[in-house]
């Protein structure tokens, strides 16, 4: 049996309550998913500023992970925080859901679209693109201008504008998939994948699938090179419990 931790990098119970949802629906059987966040930090990441705060809760999570024997860790906010400084923490794989839903529309598309929240955090993909090579493989980038919560309020009108974003996109941006920028997002793309007609990627889910594969081939993070563990050196303050 595998058991994967979730991470949500923010505060927002119900939001990680929809990510692990998505998790679970598509992880085989033998394979249990814990969805976790930290107790502080910010409700929602939407900046740099969120990013830098949140990195440190995604490593709490990460410590704690490891000493209840998870097989792998996901980084459940499309910006990754944290994900690099996280596998040289961890011993089995972390994955960040940005980078496996962009590496999931490679493998199904020559071309995909990315539809995320807030216009500031178009910056925070383009830099993830860039970082992880896929830069000529985006269409284009497209916000539905409302805040991450938006996602969580009852309305449903953050998913109807995801909805409409990517009706958009397959319109007029010539790529092959859609790529869902929030892990908020999660539970939306089997259905309109279905109304589209075409792949539509929620990260969450293709991370599961990963860190799965990976697992079963024996592969955890490599402690050859840069991401071996961290060197030990005494940590204060606040930062003590991550000795």
């Amino acid at each position: 049996m595998s058991l994967i931790q979730v991470i949500n990098p923010n505060t927002s119970l119900a939001m990680t309550e929809t990510m692990g949802a998505a998790a679970r629906a598509v992880a085989a059987p033998g394979t249990e998913i814990l969805a976790v966040c930290p107790t502080h930090g910010v409700e929602s990441i939407e900046g740099h500023f969120d990013e830098a705060i949140a990195a440190i809760g995604v490593l709490e999570q990460v410590k704690r992970g490891k000493a209840q024997g998870v097989s792998g860790h996901i980084i459940a906010c499309f910006g990754d925080p944290g994900l690099l400084a996280a596998r040289e923490l961890a011993s089995g794989p972390v994955i960040g859901i940005a980078e496996a839903a962009m590496h999931t529309a490679t493998l199904v598309a020559t071309r995909f679209s990315i539809v995320t929240t807030l216009p500031r955090t178009l910056v925070i993909a383009r830099h993830l693109l860039q970082q992880y090579g896929f830069t000529h493989h985006c269409a284009a980038l497209h916000a539905i201008d409302l805040p991450v919560l938006a996602l969580e309020d009852g309305s449903g009108v953050a998913q109807e504008k995801v909805r409409q974003r990517c009706m958009q996109a397959k319109r007029e941006d010539g790529s092959g998939a859609i790529v869902l920028g929030c892990g908020g997002m999660a539970t939306l793309a089997q259905d309109l994948t279905k109304e589209l007609g075409m792949p539509v990627i929620d990260g969450v889910s293709a991370a599961v699938k990963m860190v799965e594969s990976l697992v079963a081939l024996g592969f955890g993070t490599s402690k050859h090179g840069d991401l071996d563990y961290p060197l030990e050196k005494p940590l204060s303050g606040a930062f003590q419990h991550l000795n």
